[in-house]
Parts: structure tokens; sequence; C-alpha cells
């Protein structure tokens, strides 16, 4: 959820309940207020009796009115006690309406009566509701001017905001674009930019030292890595060694020609990173597998591998180079890593290519294989191989996943 939205959302909720809350506190005030007035004319009313009662020593004459009824009863002495009450008011006509009445008693000729004075509520809740209902649409006109204030002002005073996650979103490590600085009078907003701008000046500052130490360090290992290689080569043609110092020949043999193809690969991810490969060409999948197939035939039979493909004739757009290295990697690492007896199922179909290989039972951790130099235990091979294959996916657009659907480890190449 966007954080205007939940804004929106907040205030929104917020606003309805304190409405709520004051709209009872406001209908509540109003009708105290008004029953204050009733009150008071309903105690004007009481006088008028007393000063009648006092001045002719009789009760006055009853009569209704409109708005007001006014009745005696004799009762017991000193029974009733002075109150405000909610009543029923008897108009006459359509039946009994809202009233507030006033209990009170007077003595008259050694005579004790109950006084019991009613006025009609009507127009005092008709004008109750007419003022709760002006204020309530008043309150809803302005909810609603605020929200659409608030959805315009927001929305502008965000702006810089979302123009700096833009340019994150557009900034690559690779590229000589920089983060331009956005205008904005807000603080914060331009704190958020100086800091993305410093942030990826120094990444890109850190990115161009570790590419430049990356290929120097695997240009100047060229040069030592032939010398030493070649010097082996001589000294294991030399005859009269024994066998202790063939295999140290041979171990010393092997881990130098693991480290040429180690730097050979870091040096083909520089390339990759730094796109400095040839240009792009149709390339049919189709044919490299299968000439890739016949190429190892070799390996599948020694190790008794079971291969079994189903391609479809499919034509990409991209450097043929980088697409055979994709291929032997995944491929190789299949074969590698399967078992005698094992078998291999490859499937190109329009949308995607699936490599199958049976192996070890444990799935692979799918979060960590296309890491590098992440190898699995037993694995004599550099650790770049699947970090290559990925690097070449992104390259083109393609997206490389692995799974494991028992007994098969399954990568999955999407076009």
């Amino acid at each position: 959820m966007k954080l205007l939205a939940l804004y929106n959302r907040v205030n929104i909720i917020t606003t309805i309940i304190v409405m709520i809350i004051t709209g009872i506190l406001y209908y509540m005030a109003i009708s105290w207020i008004l029953n204050g007035q009733n009150d008071k004319a309903l105690r004007v009313e009481e006088d008028e009796v007393f000063d009648y009662v006092k001045l002719n020593h009789q009760l006055p004459q009853v009569f209704d009115s409109k708005d007001q009824q006014i009745s005696f009863t004799e009762v017991a002495p000193n029974s009733v006690t002075r109150k405000f009450i909610n009543t029923k008011y008897h108009n006459g006509k359509s039946g009994y309406e809202a009233g507030r009445g006033l209990i009170s008693s007077v003595t008259v000729n050694g005579k004790y009566y109950k006084i019991l004075i009613v006025e009609s509520k009507v127009e005092t809740e008709d004008l109750i509701q007419i003022i709760f209902s002006i204020t309530v649409g008043v309150v809803l006109f302005l909810l609603l001017i605020l929200q659409i204030a608030n959805r315009l002002i927001l929305n502008r005073l965000w702006q810089p905001f979302y123009s700096i996650l833009k340019e994150l979103k557009l900034f690559n490590i690779t590229d000589n674009l920089e983060i331009t600085q956005t205008a904005t009078k807000i603080e914060e907003f331009n704190e958020l930019n100086k800091v993305a701008i410093t942030m990826a000046a120094k990444a890109k500052h850190d990115y161009k030292d570790l590419k430049a130490f990356t290929e120097n360090a695997s240009h100047e290992l060229l040069t030592p890595i032939a010398v030493i290689n070649s010097k082996l080569d001589t000294l294991i043609q030399t005859e009269n060694f024994s066998e202790k110092q063939s295999k140290l020949l041979t171990d010393l043999y092997s881990a130098v020609s693991r480290l040429s193809r180690l730097n050979q690969s870091l040096l083909l991810l520089v390339k990759i990173e730094n796109r400095l490969l040839p240009e792009e060409q149709n390339v049919n999948l189709h044919e490299l597998i299968t000439e890739l197939l016949q190429q190892l035939e070799d390996i599948f039979q020694d190790k008794r591998l079971t291969i079994t493909s189903i391609l479809e004739d499919k034509q990409i757009v991209a450097n043929r180079y980088l697409i055979e290295i994709l291929l032997s990697n995944l491929i190789i690492n299949a074969v590698r890593h399967n078992y005698e007896g094992g078998d291999i199922i490859i499937n190109l179909t329009q949308s995607s290519l699936t490599i199958k290989n049976t192996g070890n039972i444990t799935p692979l951790p799918g979060t960590k294989i296309f890491t590098r130099f992440h190898k699995s235990s037993g694995s004599d091979g550099s650790g770049l191989g699947l970090t290559i294959s990925k690097q070449i996916c992104e390259n083109f657009n393609f997206a490389l996943s692995y799974q494991f659907l028992s007994p098969h480890h399954t990568f999955v190449i999407t076009f």
C-alpha cells in the first residue's frame, strides 16, 4: 500500500471518529441548552400560578393552549416533589408528541394540589434536527473539501520523492549516468536527494575501482600463469622422476590449470558486465544444443548417462559465444553432478529451455547457487559457472531459475 493511500485512510477514519464523537457531544449540548430554555419557560408559568393563587386565593382557570397544558390534582399534603420531567404532550389532533414538564405543588384554602405544567417539545426537536442536519452537512462538505485538498496538495508535496525514486530505479552502476538534483523546497527531500547522489557516486567509484582491480589482476595473472604452464610442460616431459615427484608435479599442474580457468572466468565476467563482447546475431538453439551434445558424447558414454532431448526449432537474438558458454556450463554442470548410469533430460520450447539431471537427493540452496565462488561439497569447479550463466541470462533479459523435483535437479531458462 502506498504511503499516500495509507495516510488518506488513516486521516478519513480518524476524521470520521472525531466527527461522530463531536456530533454526539454537539447534539447533547444543543439539547441541554434548549431544554434549559424550556425549563425556564416552565418556571415562569409556575411563578404565574403562585402569584395568581396568592392574589386570588384560588386556583387559576385551567385551559389548554397550542403549546402548553396545565393541570391541578388534589393529593395528600407534602406528597409532591418538585422536578422537571420528559413526558408526552397531548395535542388533541394527532395524538401525543414529545413534551417537557414541571411537577410542583401549591396549597389553596387548606387543600394541597399537585401542579403539572407541560409544554410541547416539537419545535425544540425540530430546531435541534435542523441545526444537527446543517452541522452534519457542513462537516461532510468540509470533509470532502479536506480530502480533495489533501490529495491535490499531498500529490504535489510528494512529487519530489517520486522523482528521486524514479532516478534510483533508473540508476545503473555500470553506465555513466548520474542521479540528478531534484528541485524542491522541502528540506527532508533535499536531504534524501543529497544522500542518494552521494551514495550513487560512491557506489560508482567503488565499482570502477573494483572493476579496474579485477581487470588488472586478471591481465597481470595471464603472463605468470602462461610461464608456469610452459615450465611445467617442459618439466613433465623430463625423464627420471620418482613416483612421489610425478604426483607432486601432476597436482601442481592441476592447480595451475584451475587457476587459469578461474582467471579466464573472471575476465569473462568483466566483459559480460561491461558489454565488451561482439554484436548480437540470430542464434539457432536447436542446432547449437545438438552440436554441443555431439561434442560431449564421449563424456556421456564414459559416465553411462542416458540423454533425452526434445528440441523445438527456436531462434533467439544474442551473442553466439555467450550462448555457447551458457549451454556448456549448464550441460557440463548436469554431467559433473550426476552419478554413473544417471540421466539428463533437455527440453527446448518456444518459451523456455529446461535441463534436468539426476544426482544428489538433497536440493541445492536456491538463494546461493548463483553467487560467486559458491560450490557444493566435493565440487572441483571454480564456483563461477552458474554465476556466469546467470549474468549471461540477465544480459539478454532471460530468466534463469533452479528447482528440485525429485529425483531431478532442474535449471530453467525462460526467454
